[in-house]
């Protein structure tokens, strides 16, 4: 089964070049501005998957980020009512990937179980580590989870023909990696696996890590998902997304489709 895949940006931050790479850059005062993604997929029957949540005006205003629109007008937009999708992937519990849980009342979260024993565990005792975190995003996954509505993975899971899940680590312990099978061949959204392009590229990776070599691994891991084409990883922030892959008309440049060729 193949799917459609689209990125939806929601937000952007202002941010420089060295705050996005560990190591340092040839320029490091550079614009290189961070954009903030949801993504959605569409299979051939109708079926709707939606990958992390993102976060909302509130969050966005306490953490000194732009929303251009808010996630639910963002997939209203592209016609997909949430209140009616079935199924939510959150890659990993940073703020910017597990908000906005609440608009998906009738969705089951698909977690991997590692990220969840992480955001609760001992390491969150230290203030570096839980930093990306949000305690309600988290104690709304919680919740969720008691309402029988989380189904946690453990390593490689298929979500529905053509959706897998693949734990991989690094930037969050338990963050999974999403490989959907389009028309154009494996298609892997990264989420923060990379965060740009040049991440991975350049071997120099977003600064906030959990376990530095797994992240590395993960960077080829992704790219063998994707059949060892490095223009199908999707990374999780990098707006030169939106300038590679064909504009979906009527979205003001803010959506684009991943399961069709690179334009640029």
């Amino acid at each position: 089964m193949t799917w459609e895949a689209y990125a939806i940006r929601y937000g952007r931050h202002e941010r420089t070049a060295q705050s996005n790479h560990l190591l340092p850059v040839p320029d490091p005062h550079e614009a290189m501005p961070l954009d903030y993604f949801v993504w959605l997929l569409r299979g051939p029957d109708g079926r709707e998957i939606v990958v992390d949540t993102g976060f909302d005006a509130a969050l966005a205003e306490k953490r000194g980020r732009k929303l251009s629109r808010s996630v639910g007008e963002c997939l209203t937009a592209m016609g997909t009512d949430p209140a009616k999708v079935q199924d939510v992937i959150i890659t990993h519990l940073h703020y910017d990937h597990a908000g906005s849980l609440d608009i998906f009342p009738a969705a089951r979260f698909h977690l991997q179980e590692r990220e969840m024993h992480f955001a609760v565990g001992r390491h969150m005792c230290v203030h570096a580590i839980r930093m990306p975190f949000e305690a309600a995003h988290v104690v709304a996954m919680v919740q969720a989870l008691y309402a029988d509505r989380v189904e946690f993975h453990d390593g490689d899971a298929e979500i529905a023909p053509g959706v897998t899940v693949h734990r991989v680590g690094g930037h969050s312990d338990g963050l999974q990696v999403v490989r959907v099978e389009t028309a154009r061949g494996p298609v892997v959204i990264a989420s923060d696996a990379m965060h740009f392009y040049s991440n991975a590229l350049a071997g120099n990776p977003f600064p906030i890590i959990f376990d530095l070599g797994a992240m590395a691994a993960g960077w080829r891991r992704a790219k063998k998902l994707a059949g060892g084409e490095d223009n199908r990883v999707i990374p999780g922030h990098d707006p030169a997304v939106r300038e590679r892959y064909p504009a979906v008309d009527g979205q003001n440049g803010e959506v684009v489709a991943l399961h069709l060729p690179p334009v640029g």
